[in-house]
């Protein structure tokens, strides 16, 4: 978690806002994807990727 704190506090510091949403989308993917693994949605969701 400290890892998302620092690129937090980075876009703060150099002004970068429109970084957020990229960050945001890319980091939901990833909770998406871990969390489907185990199911049997599994073969469906990584046919997309």
């Amino acid at each position: 978690m400290e890892f998302l704190k620092d690129i937090f506090n980075f876009l703060k510091e150099r002004k970068k806002f429109w970084l957020l949403p990229m960050i945001i989308v890319l980091i939901l993917l990833g909770v998406i994807l871990v969390l489907a693994a185990g199911t049997a949605a599994a073969p469906f969701i990584y046919t997309l990727f």
